[in-house]
């Protein structure tokens, strides 16, 4: 997922997300598309390339969904570090650092503040984790100096307002190092625990 605009959309029904995608990648010659569902029953579609494109897909989908779309984003100019923490999982290590949390109860919400968040302050994303497991909510990590983490956390809350889907943010001013290796070694408890056994 290289190209420079993404959005994402939020569905509360299974059928709506998948007509909406279909409308989509009919409407607009977009990069690509990932949709799915996820939990609790949600279908979300995600789809990249150059703005104009973008956009076009983007209201096709929200005019398709209606009234069964529940969240959605927007971003033509997406910060690198929010793409390979969703693609790829993140990792940057967290020894030594200030930890950021922001949780959100939607998917759409926590890449608008992973976004917000990398692009007001120094800081990496450690980590972006979305829906599956989550019972639909989703969060991320910032990782970096003390300074840098309020000012990430505060972009990233102050994103979420238009959303109205914030639970709750955090800033650890320096994380302890079994915590850090419990967040860098996976954030699933039961994978956690099966791997100590």
């Amino acid at each position: 997922m290289s190209d420079p605009a993404i959005a994402l959309l939020e569905f509360d029904s299974i059928s709506a997300g998948i007509v909406a995608g279909d409308a989509m990648v009919k409407a607009s010659p977009i990069g690509s598309i990932y949709a799915g569902t996820v939990h609790p029953g949600n279908y979300l579609v995600l789809v990249s390339g150059d703005t104009a494109s973008v956009e076009i897909a983007l209201a096709t989908g929200s005019d398709v969904g209606g009234a069964q779309l529940t969240d959605s984003v927007f971003l033509p100019d997406i910060h690198p570090d929010v793409t390979a923490a969703i693609v790829v999982g993140g990792g940057a290590s967290l020894k030594d650092e200030a930890l950021g949390i922001v949780e959100t109860s939607t998917v759409a919400a926590v890449i608008d503040a992973a976004d917000a968040g990398a692009k007001a302050a120094d800081v990496k994303v450690s980590s972006v984790r979305l829906a599956d497991g989550l019972g639909g909510k989703g969060y991320v990590l910032f990782s970096g100096t003390i300074s840098e983490i309020e000012a990430a956390v505060e972009a990233a809350v102050e994103r979420t307002v238009r959303h109205g889907t914030l639970i709750r943010s955090d800033v650890i001013p320096q994380l302890h190092d079994e915590m850090a290796h419990n967040l860098g070694a996976g954030l699933r408890f039961m994978k956690r625990v099966e791997t100590r056994a």
